[in-house]
């Protein structure tokens, strides 16, 4: 299809516990294709979804939920049901990267490096810790460091984890702990086939917990970031791989804790977002603009990639 104009309906919104930042990656992408004279359908995703989108009758839909149901496949289905072209991955690759189990099953045989983990629920956190304290605790299908936290030697979840400590975890049905890999946080964007570059995240209190990520102020972001030629090149080459390996379609984006003290080898993926935030505060849009592209260009090519 040409460059347009194009009808798109943005998705938005749901029920997720990423709705705040969904509506505001669905605004920024709906005021962007406005302004390049688009003609979009904003859509706050409720259990009327496909109906609306049936009256809708868009060209293309532009994906900007996060978390279950956008993430995880379901939506997915449910496009690939009606017929309609969508932006970012497909239903296969949901499911499997929304899961942090089944992405490590998918890439460590093919030489990513992970951490290793363990597979948890809370009941059992009450009566032992899963590895050697301090290791990480995140569910298994959250986005945006939901349920994040770090249990550490002094920490104020007790020791072993007392049950009152456990409630902010009870709600999700599995858990992931992981050894916690000291050293610096940084994160690779690829659209379509290649990294745009390396951005590291420096928070200023704590770490890239949910608020971290999306409280103005609360994070440095240093892009590009400063390290190492070849730290930054494997970080991309990595990046890209997973996006392949997975089979990403779109925008992805890759996190990644170094340990600096181990060069190459203390390079660690953490995940891969499937639906990367395009809020202005956004990793995806920033890592964009240092090579020259700006908002608007950015979502026009994940568009026209969805459209090809």
């Amino acid at each position: 299809m040409s460059r347009g104009p194009w009808h798109v309906a943005v998705l938005m919104g749901g029920w997720s516990a990423e709705r705040e930042v969904s509506l505001m990656s669905g605004k920024g992408v709906a005021d962007a294709l406005e302004s390049r004279g688009h003609r979009v359908t904003r859509i706050d995703m409720g259990r009327d979804v496909a109906q609306r989108l049936a009256e809708a009758r868009p060209d293309v839909v532009f994906n900007a939920l996060h978390g279950v149901p956008g993430e995880d496949g379901t939506v997915q289905g449910m496009l690939d049901l009606m017929g309609l072209k969508y932006t970012h991955s497909g239903l296969v690759t949901s499911v499997i990267a929304i899961d942090k189990e089944l992405t490590k099953q998918a890439l460590v045989p093919h030489g990513i490096p992970m951490p290793t983990g363990t597979m948890v629920d809370s009941e059992s956190l009450f009566s032992a810790d899963p590895l050697p304290r301090p290791y990480v605790l995140k569910p298994v299908n959250e986005g945006s460091s939901v349920g994040v936290a770090i249990v550490k030697d002094d920490s104020n979840y007790g020791n072993p984890i007392a049950r009152e400590a456990v409630g902010p975890w009870q709600e999700f049905d599995r858990l992931l702990a992981e050894p916690f890999i000291k050293g610096r946080e940084l994160t690779v964007a690829v659209l379509g086939d290649e990294a745009l570059g390396v951005t590291e995240l420096r928070v200023k209190s704590g770490f890239y917990d949910y608020d971290a990520k999306y409280t103005d102020g609360l994070t440095e972001h240093v892009c590009p970031a400063d390290v190492p030629a070849d730290v930054a090149q494997r970080m991309k080459h990595l990046a890209v791989e997973a996006h392949r390996l997975l089979g990403c379609k779109g925008a992805s984006r890759s996190d990644f804790r170094w340990d600096d003290e181990h060069g190459l080898a203390g390079i660690f993926l953490l995940e891969v977002n499937t639906q990367p935030g395009m809020t202005p505060l956004s990793l995806v849009p920033e890592q964009a603009r240092a090579i020259g592209m700006d908002y608007a260009e950015l979502v026009e090519r994940i568009v026209g990639e969805a459209l090809a």
